[in-house]
């Protein structure tokens, strides 16, 4: 079934969401994007993501077949009656995944400005995030990452700023699992966890120093020299790395500094 843009046009006007112009996004989307894809990726992302039933939406303006085709998907997904925020995170999440690595930022920030938040789009990351209740420096610097659903830099910024803390608080030069392993120490160790006088005690303070020993090995380490797409870290590795982090951050607050 073929519609005119009128068709389209009345469709908008029905939407609570009056400020975005599916039409200028579907335009310059598809200009973008067409030396990118095929029309059989764009039909696959189409109907796995958008889910909606492809219409035909005739635009002289456009000559390319595969510029015309996510023209047709985005003023497809304008016209199906559906809850709004629902509709604009299909919309983001179908343009990103067809949009290369290296132009991502670009098109985020075309969204964005065609009042399309991509935050919108990782709101249940954020709710799932808050829910840990993480140590508040482990926050701070990894919260935005963890929304955008880079879980590959909230990480390794996590790990990074517990590491650059330990290193003021031991008043040490050393760095990484070397820091670690001398500075948590219980005989020569300059901060200490526990009284590190019972068996007990000393477990525990090896154990702080040995985790976060492994922590710059197995977290910090890969994450500062391999590319984040020859290294994935998914959601669930990353609040889990992260509740790690805020755990040894939560010993380092209480942690008193003993120079012998």
């Amino acid at each position: 079934m073929v519609f005119s843009q009128a068709d389209v046009i009345g469709n908008f006007k029905q939407t609570t969401m009056q400020e975005i112009n599916f039409r200028h996004i579907a335009t310059q989307i598809g200009d973008s994007l067409k030396y990118s894809t095929s029309v059989n990726e764009i039909d696959r992302l189409g109907q796995s993501i958008l889910r909606v039933n492809k219409e035909n939406f005739p635009n002289t303006a456009i000559t390319s077949v595969r510029a015309q085709s996510l023209y047709n998907w985005v003023l497809s997904l304008a016209k199906t009656p559906l809850d709004n925020t629902e509709r604009v995170k299909r919309l983001i999440n179908f343009c990103l995944e067809l949009t290369p690595e290296e132009h991502k930022k670009t098109t985020i920030e075309f969204l964005e400005k065609n009042h399309c938040p991509y935050n919108l789009l990782h709101k249940d990351n954020l709710d799932e995030f808050l829910k840990r209740n993480f140590h508040s420096e482990v926050t701070k610097h990894s919260q935005r990452l963890f929304a955008q659903g880079n879980y590959f830099h909230a990480v390794f910024e996590s790990a990074k700023v517990y590491n650059k803390d330990v290193k003021t608080k031991s008043q040490s030069d050393k760095d990484g699992q070397p820091l670690m392993l001398n500075v948590w120490g219980c005989d020569n160790g300059v901060l200490k966890a526990t009284a590190c006088q019972s068996q007990t005690d000393k477990d525990f303070q090896d154990g702080i120093k040995f985790i976060s020993g492994g922590l710059m090995s197995a977290i910090r380490n890969p994450t500062a020299h391999e590319p984040a797409i020859t290294w994935p870290i998914d959601k669930q590795d990353c609040l889990d790395i992260l509740s790690l982090i805020s755990f040894l951050y939560r010993q380092l607050d209480k942690a008193v500094y003993y120079k012998s």
